[in-house]
Order: structure tokens, then C-alpha cells, then sequence
């Protein structure tokens, strides 16, 4: 996707503010710029580590697949989960050029695991949750904390590199099916494909090599499947 004059703006406007606004935040907060027009290697400034990433990883699955459907909204207050289990609370606001296409998104990202440690020790000192020994204590939040959260949390992986966001939406895409792959029949694997196309994973450079090594069939089979979803959709 080519950048227009005022989309090149923005993007070095929004890249210089992206470490005064990290620094403005509490230090569990993490601020990253993405640049569409470099989907999926989309980040061109961040500040924090809240995530581990750094300029040149690519976007959440999530941003994607946003991308490519042209549902890029703004997003604001949703939760997720670190595969560490950390819960982090995320917004994720989209920037347009004037003549309203998608050029960047800002995303800010802040681990919670602190905010939940201090609840627990507010709830203790006004007695509505008893003391236990550190050792025994638990690390997650608490089941009402859960309950609450898990309404809004949002499945999104923040992957540090391509291999990595590939096998997450291939592993999703395959999942979804309910079928193991040695056991898929030709309707399954084109279901695959199509989820996959849906899921911006042709954005990712040898997404058709990786794609037919995971399903075990040639890249040139992804093609004809690929036109098959092309042809239908035309219909």
C-alpha cells in the first residue's frame, strides 16, 4: 500500500510523539506505531517493553486481519492475555490521511499485573479479602477480576517475528476446521486457505510455501485453491 504526501506527515508526526506519550504513561505501558503501507512488518516506533517487541516486528494478528477486511476502527479499553499470562489492557487508535484512508495506528498497551497486586492488598487492608502467605498467594487476578475481564478480552498475539504471527494463524486457521490434517479431505483445506486469505496471512512473505508445507500439498495446489475462493466469490 503506497503512502500518500500527507500519510508520509503523519507517520513522522506520530513517530516523533510516540516516546514523549510513552514517557507520560505509567512505566507498565508500552506505545507502538504501526505504518500500514509496511504490513506485516508494520512497526516503525516504539517505546516500553511491555510486549518485547521493537521497529521492524510485525503487527498483532488481530491488526491484520483488521487491514485487510477494511474494518480498521478505533479500539479502545479491550483486554488480552501474554502467553506468560500477564493480562494487558489495550487501545488502539487508527490514523487517516485526509482523504480517510488508514496510514498508521497507534497502540498503547499496559500490563495490569501490577493494578491487580494493588487490589488485592487494598481489598486485604479493608478486610473484604483475607491475608494468605506470599508463597501461597495467587498471582492471577482473583475469580471476580476474571470473570470480569474475560467479557472483553480480545485474542491477540503479539508476535516479535513473521515465523511466529505465520504458525499462529496457520495453527488458528486449522483449529477452526476441527480437523486434524491428515485426516482433511480437499473441502477442509480450501476452508484453510480461505481463512487464511481472511486472516491477511498472503501478506506475509512465503505465506504460500508455508501454508502448503503445513497441509502437505504443493504451493502450486494453494494457488488453484486460491483461485477457487477467488472464483466463488466473484460469483
Amino acid at each position: 500500500m503506497k503512502r500518500s504526501v500527507d500519510g508520509e506527515r503523519l507517520i513522522a508526526v506520530f513517530s516523533a510523539l510516540v516516546e514523549p506519550i510513552g514517557r507520560s504513561l505509567p512505566a507498565s505501558s508500552e506505545v507502538v506505531l504501526h505504518d500500514l503501507s509496511l504490513l506485516p512488518d508494520s512497526i516503525v516506533a516504539i517505546h516500553g517493553d511491555v510486549t518485547g517487541r521493537q521497529v521492524g516486528d510485525p503487527a498483532t494478528n488481530l491488526l491484520l486481519q483488521k487491514a485487510v477486511s477494511g474494518s480498521l476502527e478505533h479500539q479502545v479499553g479491550y483486554e488480552t492475555t501474554l502467553p506468560d499470562g500477564r493480562r494487558m489492557k489495550s487501545s488502539t487508535m487508527v490514523i487517516r490521511d485526509v482523504a480517510g484512508t488508514p496510514v498508521a495506528a497507534l497502540c498503547i498497551n499496559t500490563d495490569l499485573s501490577h493494578w491487580y497486586s494493588v487490589q488485592r492488598i487494598a481489598r486485604m487492608m479493608i478486610g473484604e479479602e483475607p491475608a494468605v502467605p506470599a508463597a501461597s498467594r495467587p498471582t492471577a487476578p482473583s475469580a471476580e477480576v476474571e470473570s470480569e475481564t474475560a467479557r472483553t478480552e480480545s485474542n491477540e498475539v503479539f508476535a516479535h517475528d513473521v515465523d511466529e504471527l505465520a504458525a499462529h494463524l496457520i495453527h488458528q486457521a486449522v483449529q477452526k476446521t476441527g480437523v486434524p490434517v491428515d485426516l482433511m479431505q480437499k473441502k477442509h483445506k480450501v476452508a484453510v486457505v480461505r481463512d487464511l486469505k481472511a486472516r491477511g496471512m498472503f501478506l506475509l512473505r512465503d505465506a504460500v510455501d508455508m501454508i502448503a508445507t503445513s497441509l502437505g500439498v504443493t504451493r502450486f495446489t494453494i494457488y488453484n485453491y486460491l483461485n477457487e475462493i477467488n472464483d466463488a466469490t466473484d460469483d
